[in-house]
């Protein structure tokens, strides 16, 4: 490759299953921006997440690293500004101007209280978060809403499902021109202008399509929740599927489909104002752009909502690099990728120094056409389930200590399961439905796999070298499975917490 792009833009959607794209072949979701990025980019079919959480997996992505060597592998904990280098903070040595624009969870906040000089910024110059979307709407005479309009109001607890997850598939109380992610486009469209001039890494951070599904007024009624087909999942299911899920009705599952579907419309609509900026100033020739989600989506695979586990639906994402210097658009890959690649390989896309503390390894190979394949296998853990994976091109395997019920209140009700190994024949078996970790003839395979687990996280845990040499192999996982920080509640008190406040949005 040659005359690499000075800037990047970052596009980070929340939550957004890979099915419901386009561009990876769903006809009745409409997201022409998103697929507009696929013809002119290149697009991978497999890109794993290295957590299915938002806040380790943002984590990860800024930094290179996996969520046990960050130090963040539970929703709430704070993001350690000592010890981790994120993207931004290495493009601004370089003279970049730096912007993060939606979303964050860093979760500082949570100590605010113990920091001196305010909280840490993680290299980024400009940051615009919900506070400045609420001041910017105190400052603004809004449209007003017809009386009557039927909209979603927030209410209730994470147990009443329904109710929090948009069932009644509503719209926000809100016209598109003041909503919250029309906002953020219009915050980096914003900095965009301000810095066309400059080398810039902008970092947009949506929180589309997040629960409760948040779209405004316009995109109400946009799809028939009749129409979108519920998948039915398998028995094996059953033993993980929460408590909370098991009540709804058919018509209250499709609710939620019908929501989310409404949301990622109206994320991609937001993009599209983004892209067309990046037109209108004559930017896209130097300019490297990056379409990505924080982790996937269940929804009703394997008979339940959110992500938190390893089915493929939560780990695998979109990702769409478009790079204006670099081959034809419309190009596919099928490279094995994880997420902790991505960090090294903009560094190397943009002719910028490398960041030497990633764990991730470029894939600029693939992306040139140089290499089919990337990595032998990829790695993912959830920790607050004491849940590991790794993944082969033909088979997945899954760990958990089992120790406790579901986290962060998706409790089964069944209690802990205790050491569970699960393992799936991707090829014959791409819904993961049948567990075939018991069969005989599948031994070795799984023996290899728990193998590959224990290495991934000898090379790259920082407590590797305090691991008991007396443990068994499946002893070790045990070891290194369970989470070494902490989480905290919203109540800002300063004993931090493990388990997580359900009650709290």
């Amino acid at each position: 490759m040659t005359n690499p792009v000075q800037n990047i833009v970052v596009i980070l959607a929340d939550d957004h299953a890979l099915k419901v794209t386009g561009a990876y072949g769903n006809s009745m979701i409409r997201t022409p921006n998103i697929d507009r990025l696929t013809a002119e980019g290149i697009t991978f079919d497999r890109a794993y997440c290295n957590a299915p959480i938002c806040s380790a997996s943002r984590a990860s992505l800024l930094t290179g690293k996996y969520p046990h060597a960050t130090g963040v592998n539970l929703l709430f904990t704070p993001f350690p500004d000592e010890g981790n280098t994120t993207i931004a903070e290495h493009l601004q040595t370089l003279g970049y101007s730096t912007g993060l624009m939606g979303k964050t969870h860093f979760n500082n906040w949570a100590w605010s209280h113990l920091y001196e000089n305010g909280l840490p910024k993680h290299g980024f110059d400009t940051l615009v978060e919900r506070s400045a979307y609420h001041k910017f709407l105190e400052q603004k005479v809004r449209r007003p809403i017809p009386p009557a309009t039927p909209v979603y109001t927030p209410g209730g607890d994470r147990q009443h499902v329904a109710k929090w997850m948009n069932a009644d598939y509503l719209p926000q109380a809100v016209w598109d021109e003041d909503s919250e992610g029309t906002f953020y486009a219009q915050q980096a469209i914003a900095f965009l202008r301000d810095h066309q001039s400059d080398p810039f890494f902008l970092w947009l951070a949506f929180k589309e399509p997040h629960h409760p599904y948040y779209f405004p007024l316009e995109f109400a009624n946009k799809y028939d929740p009749a129409s979108l087909a519920l998948p039915t999942g398998s028995p094996e299911d059953d033993r993980w599927v929460p408590q909370k899920f098991k009540g709804l009705t058919t018509a209250e599952k499709a609710g939620i489909i019908a929501s989310y579907y409404s949301s990622t419309e109206y994320l991609d609509k937001n993009i599209g104002l983004v892209l067309d900026a990046l037109d209108e100033l004559k930017l896209v020739e130097n300019t490297l752009v990056v379409y990505i989600s924080d982790n996937g989506y269940l929804l009703y695979e394997h008979k339940r909502f959110e992500k938190h586990t390893m089915w493929e639906e939560s780990i695998k994402q979109p990702l769409i690099i478009r790079h204006p210097k670099m081959g034809k658009g419309g190009e596919r890959r099928d490279a094995l990728v994880e997420y902790i690649d991505i960090v090294p390989s903009l560094l190397e896309l943009i002719g910028a120094e490398p960041l030497t503390a990633v764990q991730g390894e470029s894939i600029v190979p693939v992306l040139a056409g140089q290499s089919t394949a990337h990595r032998s296998f990829v790695f993912s853990q959830y920790l607050e389930d004491n849940l590991a994976m790794v993944c082969t091109d033909k088979w997945k395997y899954m760990f958990t200590t089992g120790s406790r019920d579901l986290g962060i209140g998706y409790q089964t009700g069944l209690g802990p399961s205790g050491i569970v190994h699960r393992l799936y024949d991707l090829e014959a078996d791409p819904q993961e439905y049948r567990n075939v970790a018991k069969e005989v003839e599948n031994q070795s395979i799984l023996l290899d796999l728990q193998e590959k687990m224990l290495a991934r996280f000898i090379e790259t845990h920082p407590d590797a070298a305090s691991c008991p040499q007396g443990l068994s192999l499946v002893g070790k996982l045990v070891w290194f499975c369970e989470p070494r920080d902490v989480g905290v509640d919203q109540s800002l008190e300063d004993k931090p917490v493990r388990v997580f406040n359900s009650s709290i949005d």
